[in-house]
C-alpha cells in the first residue's frame, strides 16, 4: 500500500543566514544557535541529537542521543560501551551528530571522530544523575536481548532495594564519549526552498566557510 504524502508542506520563513554575519569561529555560532533555542522553555530537550555510526555490519545506523556538554574540545555524550554504537565507534571512529529544531526551521550536522571521555569526567557526571538513572545504567546489559519487561523492572526493584541507603557505582563499562569536530553544516529554512548552508571545514586548523546550494 503506498501512502501518498506528497501534500504535506512547511513554507518556511526565516531571517537570511549570511556569511557576513555569523561568527568565523563555528563552536561560537553553534552556541549562538544553542542558546537561542534553549531560551525557549516550550521546547523539551533541544540538547536531543541524532548520533549516526557506521554499524559492524556495514549500515549506517542512527538514534537520538542527549548531548551533555560541549566545549572547544568538542560534543559529549554518555552511554553503555557495550552498546551496539559503543561497538561501531570501537571498529570506527567516524560519526555524525544532527541537531534539528524545527519551531526556528534550523539544522545543524557535524561530521567528526568520536574518543572515550576520562575516567573521571564520566565518573562525575554518573555521580549527577538522579538514583533511578544510575540504577538502570548498573542493570542494563544495552542492545542485548531481554525475554520481556518484567524481567527489566525486576532488577530494577532488587538493585533500588540494595542501594536505598547507599550511592550506586559507576558501571565499568560505562562513560562518555566527545566527538571532535571537523565540519560543521548549519542549515537555516528559507521561502521556496532557496534554503541557506554554510559549511564549515577545517584546515589545518583554519576554518573555511562556504555557501551550498540549497
Amino acid at each position: 500500500m503506498k501512502k501518498d504524502l506528497g501534500q504535506i508542506r512547511t513554507q518556511y520563513q526565516s531571517p537570511p543566514l549570511l556569511e557576513k554575519e555569523v561568527s568565523q569561529n563555528p563552536l561560537e555560532e553553534f552556541s549562538k544557535w544553542f542558546e537561542r533555542v534553549s531560551a525557549d522553555k516550550k521546547l523539551k530537550e533541544p540538547n536531543a541529537m541524532i548520533l549516526s555510526t557506521i554499524g559492524l555490519d556495514g549500515y549506517p545506523k542512527s538514534r537520538i542521543v542527549l548531548l551533555k556538554f560541549y566545549d572547544t574540545n568538542g560534543f559529549g555524550f554518555y552511554t553503555n560501551y557495550q552498546s551496539d554504537k559503543a561497538k561501531a565507534i570501537s571498529n570506527n571512529q567516524n560519526v555524525s551528530l544532527g541537531f534539528y529544531w524545527p519551531h526556528r526551521y534550523q539544522q545543524v550536522l557535524i561530521k567528526g571522530k568520536a574518543n572515550k571521555t576520562d575516567l573521571v569526567t564520566s565518573q562525575q557526571y554518573f555521580e549527577s544523575r538522579p538514583k533511578g538513572s544510575q540504577i538502570s545504567a548498573l542493570l542494563s546489559h544495552q542492545s542485548s536481548i531481554v525475554d520481556n519487561r518484567s524481567v527489566l523492572e525486576k532488577k530494577f526493584k532488587t538493585l533500588e532495594k540494595q542501594y536505598a541507603d547507599k550511592s550506586v557505582p559507576k558501571p565499568s563499562n560505562w562513560g562518555g564519549y566527545q566527538v571532535i569536530p571537523i565540519e560543521y553544516e548549519f542549515w537555516q529554512g528559507q521561502k521556496n526552498r532557496l534554503h541557506d548552508r554554510l559549511r564549515y571545514s577545517n584546515n589545518s586548523g583554519i576554518w573555511k566557510i562556504e555557501r551550498l546550494a540549497p
